[in-house]
């Protein structure tokens, strides 16, 4: 293992930053590490978003994770995207009349309904929060 001591500057402050290399072969490579992210539980919206940004941008999803802020950019997706589906449902079910009395009258219809509206606004989310 080979260390390097660097001088870096920002903004007028400089520090000695050490490196460390291991031969791998023919070549030394670094010796990295990510910076400390908080463990947070990831909602289904957070985990559709990371595996979106793994497939098809690639580049935002290694620059957030090797910067420390994907984990925050899920959580802020995650929070957005549910607070959007619940807005659009309510939104939604008064429009279409489904009310607490429909509920207690007709339990099936009421449940039908929903379980439409729910899929409808979830439909929404997907195109304006996850995949945007």
């Amino acid at each position: 293992m080979n260390t390097i001591r660097l001088k870096i500057t920002t903004k007028g402050v400089w520090t000695m930053n050490e490196l460390t290399y291991t031969m791998v072969g023919d070549y030394s490579l670094p010796n990295l590490k990510l910076p400390q992210q908080p463990e947070v539980t990831l909602g289904r919206y957070a985990q559709m978003r990371r595996e979106f940004l793994k497939e098809h941008h690639r580049v935002l999803y290694y620059n957030l994770l090797t910067r420390g802020e994907l984990t925050q950019h899920l959580a802020e997706v995650e929070q957005r995207a549910s607070k959007m589906e619940e807005t659009i449902l309510s939104q939604m079910a008064q429009k279409e009349g489904v009310t607490e009395q429909m509920k207690a009258e007709d339990m099936m219809k009421w449940v039908r309904l929903m379980n439409s509206l729910r899929n409808s606004a979830q439909e929404i989310v997907k195109a304006e929060v996850i995949f945007a």
